[in-house]
């Protein structure tokens, strides 16, 4: 902003109508040079909501705003592209801090439990709105938007076309978090060698059913036996991948919705009432109660066993050696080297970097010879469960920031995720926040060079994926649990069971200290009695629930596949 230190009430009247003039500029600039036609609103409306955000940062104009994110490309943009827009627009200087994940969670504690302003807002995952929620720490945006932030709410900020505010909502119907940026763990598959013919006839010749997208485990589990040592273009490869270090991204493997694919839970969108997918119990006033079957929880139930001994079996038999001794980060980008058939657990944040030109596993007109489809399930699953895992990280403001500076940081979320920038950011990014976004006719044209990431997220289907629901009473603490936990397992240290029994446990002592300490009030853990598991799958039954489910004697049911290119068409028909 142009500025000039003049000392007559003139001079400075004429100053700020110069400040205003040099920001529309300065958003024409943009939109001409950023935007172009990549926007669901006509270039007049662009203009007009350019406007309303330079009229609503006036009061705020010349402060230093510091917000926080995990870095992914989506955030990238917005640090490297957007923050600079947003500062050159309305004169509100952006600071947009990259860091990990983890470090993201462990500032946002700090200013929990400190009460000092760390970040005047965060972009943390919608993980935690249930320790939002119970915590009363974070601001109700729903409270927010109708009260002291209406005068910086954006008339066309348009929540209901955001596709994720279910999971940022929490049992008291208010909206916690709103939506920045959302991926899905999806099955991953090489659809060249799917339709290869010889590779079809192979394998019904061996299995007596066609080759095609898994539907359930035991297909899955098939087609992996199937390929694993296969010789294909000169090379033998896996049918399998997947990563087993002990490390902390090993817990977001199986917190990211991985025993609710085997079937662990209840039935529930997007999450299991009364057991989640972490198998956490909660009362009929959103209580958490148990973690362990013995208090009706499922976190080491036969569903949640099972689903860590086919990761621990499908690991050593089908997976790439050096698998075993890799971590998230590590074993991301093997399967778009070209030796891996299929991928049961697969986050589509890592399309942008599958497509790129070149790869074993892009064609030369640029299209992918491997697509992305709906996750088989496990024998325990039911119709009526979630099926996946979707990321959303969502920005949050805390009630520790002065609501001066919430306010001027609430005006970059709301930019960053409007209207005008989402088309073009989600081009960039392919974390896909608004139904309007997703339905543009820019990812029609694109939607044949993203393997299949355009029609799942216009399918009726992604409705099963969800992140971490509200049964969570404090995330970042029991979440550290699941890796140590999972890592015993994976590393022999202790059997599946073993491992189950263990993480449950020490779940049930954070809600034990939760309890006594009495922090989240009448909405915090209150723990059940002690039983067995026949006991409080009886109890389950007789409510109409399903967990904890008995063990099922036969775990290898009847495979079944379904062809893609069918599969995408009931898409389209619904």
């Amino acid at each position: 902003m142009r500025r000039h230190l003049l000392a007559t009430t003139a001079g400075m009247l004429l100053t700020m109508a110069g400040a205003a003039y040099a920001g529309m500029d300065e958003a024409k600039t943009f939109l001409d040079k950023e935007i172009g036609d990549l926007s669901t609103l006509s270039r007049a409306d662009q203009e007009k909501e350019m406007q309303w955000f330079m009229d609503a940062a006036k009061p705020f104009a010349g402060m230093d705003i510091k917000v926080v994110s995990e870095t992914l490309t989506t955030h990238e943009y917005e640090s490297k592209v957007l923050a600079p827009a947003f500062t050159a627009i309305t004169g509100i200087k952006i600071t947009h801090d990259l860091i990990g994940e983890g470090d993201v969670v462990e500032k946002l504690q700090t200013q929990m439990q400190s009460g000092e302003n760390i970040y005047d807002a965060y972009v943390n995952d919608s993980d935690l709105i249930g320790t939002h929620w119970r915590y009363q720490q974070a601001r109700s945006l729903t409270d927010w938007m109708a009260n002291e932030g209406k005068d910086v709410t954006n008339p066309g900020l348009d929540i209901n076309d955001f596709v994720g505010t279910k999971f940022t909502t929490a049992p008291d119907k208010k909206l916690y978090q709103l939506p920045d940026q959302q991926f899905a763990n999806l099955y991953w598959f090489r659809y060249d060698w799917f339709n290869d013919e010889k590779n079809k006839a192979d394998f019904k010749a061996k299995y007596g059913y066609d080759l095609g997208v898994p539907v359930n485990w035991s297909a899955y589990e098939d087609i992996a036996e199937f390929f694993t040592g296969r010789e294909i273009n000169g090379k033998k490869v896996f049918g399998h991948m997947d990563y087993g270090k002990k490390d902390p991204s090993l817990g977001w493997r199986f917190t990211d919705a991985w025993l609710s694919m085997a079937g662990n839970g209840d039935k529930g969108l997007p999450n299991g009432l009364p057991v989640d997918e972490w198998g956490i119990k909660v009362d009929e006033n959103s209580r958490p109660v148990g973690s362990c079957v013995a208090r009706g929880g499922d976190t080491n139930g036969p569903a949640a066993v099972y689903s860590i001994q086919k990761y621990l079996d499908w690991l050593k038999a089908y997976a790439p050696p050096a698998a075993q001794g890799m971590n998230f980060s590590e074993s991301g980008p093997v399967p778009a080297q070209g030796e891996v058939a299929q991928q049961i657990f697969w986050y589509t944040a890592f399309t942008a970097d599958a497509v790129k030109p070149g790869l074993p596993v892009v064609n030369e007109d640029g299209t992918p010879k491997w697509r992305m489809a709906p996750s088989p399930h496990g024998v325990y699953w039911k119709d009526g469960m979630k099926l996946g895992y979707q990321d959303v990280g969502s920005w949050t403001l805390m009630k520790s920031t002065p609501d001066d500076r919430a306010k001027a940081a609430w005006l970059y979320a709301q930019f960053v995720t409007s209207k005008t920038v989402d088309v073009k950011k989600s081009h960039v990014g392919l974390t896909f926040i608004r139904e309007s976004t997703i339905r543009d006719k820019s990812f029609t044209e694109r939607a044949p060079k993203l393997g299949g990431l355009v029609e799942f997220y216009r399918s009726p289907a992604r409705v099963q994926w969800s992140p971490t629901g509200t049964n969570v009473p404090d995330y970042p603490k029991l979440a550290q649990l699941w890796w140590q936990a999972v890592g015993d397992a994976s590393s022999g240290a202790k059997t599946a069971q073993e491992a189950m029994d263990s993480l449950c446990s020490e779940q049930e002592k954070v809600m034990q200290r939760l309890e006594r300490a009495g922090v989240q009030g009448d909405i915090g853990p209150k723990l059940a009695e002690e039983h067995d598991l026949e006991f409080w799958n009886k109890d389950a039954v007789a409510k109409g629930n399903l967990a904890p489910q008995l063990k099922i004697e036969n775990e290898k049911e009847k495979p079944v596949t379904v062809n893609y290119d069918e599969l995408v068409k009931s898409w389209q028909s619904n």
